[in-house]
């Protein structure tokens, strides 16, 4: 009960304090014919994190330009893919320059840029047009985020500023909106990754499951609960949630007694380590129809100074080459690099039941607008309205 009350102070309640006490006792293990770590990071990317200098914010992204093709161009994983990098940037911190850069990066094949938003005392409406404004900004003008391949609509993945998705702090600040869950899906929302937020009242109460939430009649919190990916049949009126893992960890105990939580966070006091991986394993943040697929998402906040010696130096360069000696050494073991946008496709080819490959189903439903497949699909929709354009000109009867 020590453990409980000591997770209670930490801001998580009994609930999901139990929760983690059962995960704790199972065995990381995973099936006899193999596993496959679908490894994310997502970046809470603030290059105005602080409010520095311009030329401050600069040298920070220019930095990522930099470093990230050369510490991790000569890497693979299983697939002969080279790490990605998810960048969640901030509607607040619009700054053409910088995502001009970032899409550089992106189109080197090192990662993809989703949405961030950090608000406060908002309301639906404003929130809903503020989306929507950076959805085309991004899409429109720097060629980025993603659409459905049925639909050619414009899409994103999303982490919520200051971890207060759906209103959930209980002060009720740094959101406003506790109908968040659709303004989010009605604006081209496909998944939130903003969860876990422990140690943070802010934390939803389902952990460890990939899942769908539904606005609760207005009520903060929606996220709490969902229905899970792969318990059935998506709900229209649902959003995914992509939580990371988060799992106690007793081989570091804090005092000697009571264990440390592994929140799937990287930084200077949590670096990247093999050592993590089996916690990461045990959390089993899986769809039910592929228990051989393990989603893995880590969260950073990679733009300022002090994160640049752990991402972009020798801590993560030695976790990529120790994951490869790993693999080679045991064969059942895959590790593949995802963008947030391949983690959502694979989750959602692993609800439709695909028995294909990770790589075969990296595309499955959004396509990245910044490849070369996009760029044929939208010639081919276009040329396909003005086809029908036309014909509707012609079959159309004068008035």
């Amino acid at each position: 009960m020590a453990t409980v009350h000591w997770l209670r102070r930490r801001g998580i309640d009994p609930i999901l304090a139990l929760a983690l006490l059962r995960q704790s006792l199972r065995r990381a293990t995973v099936p006899a014919h193999g596993a496959h770590l679908l490894l994310c990071i997502a970046d809470h990317f603030e290059p105005l994190h602080g409010r520095p200098a311009l030329r401050t914010a600069r040298e920070r992204v220019a930095r990522w330009l930099h470093d990230y093709p050369q510490q991790f161009g000569n890497l693979r994983d299983s697939d002969g893919r080279t790490p990605r990098h998810t960048f969640f940037y901030p509607c607040e911190e619009y700054e053409p320059e910088f995502l001009d850069a970032l899409t550089e990066l992106c189109r080197q094949g090192f990662g993809e840029v989703e949405i961030h938003l950090h608000h406060d005392g908002d309301t639906a409406r404003h929130l809903e047009r503020t989306l929507i404004e950076f959805r085309q900004l991004l899409a429109e003008e720097h060629g980025l985020l993603s659409f459905h391949r049925e639909t050619g609509e414009t899409a994103y993945g999303f982490i919520h500023g200051n971890w207060a998705l759906c209103n959930s702090r209980p002060d009720g600040r740094w959101c406003g909106v506790n109908e968040e869950i659709d303004v989010l899906r009605e604006t081209g929302c496909y998944a939130d990754f903003t969860m876990p937020s422990a140690p943070h009242p802010t934390q939803a109460r389902t952990i460890n499951q990939l899942y769908y939430a539904r606005n609760m009649s207005g009520w903060p919190r929606s996220h709490d609960r969902g229905i899970r990916v792969g318990a059935g049949p998506a709900p229209a009126n649902g959003l995914m949630l992509i939580p990371g893992p988060l799992a106690l960890d007793w081989s570091r105990r804090k005092g000697g007694m009571l264990p440390r939580l592994e929140n799937g966070c990287i930084q200077a006091s949590q670096p990247p380590a093999l050592e993590r991986l089996p916690l990461w394993v045990k959390a089993r943040v899986q769809v039910p129809t592929r228990p051989d697929w393990y989603f893995v998402k880590l969260h950073c906040h990679g733009a300022p100074e002090d994160a640049h010696d752990v991402l972009l130096g020798q801590p993560m360069v030695a976790f990529h080459e120790t994951l490869a000696r790993y693999a080679q050494a045991n064969p059942w073991f895959h590790y593949h690099y995802v963008t947030a946008r391949e983690m959502y496709n694979l989750a959602r080819a692993a609800d439709a039941g695909w028995t294909g490959t990770v790589a075969g189903a990296l595309d499955y439903e959004l396509i990245w607008n910044g490849d070369d497949e996009a760029m044929l699909h939208r010639m081919a929709r276009n040329q396909g309205a003005g086809i029908r354009s036309q014909e509707s000109e012609i079959l159309t009867p004068d008035s």
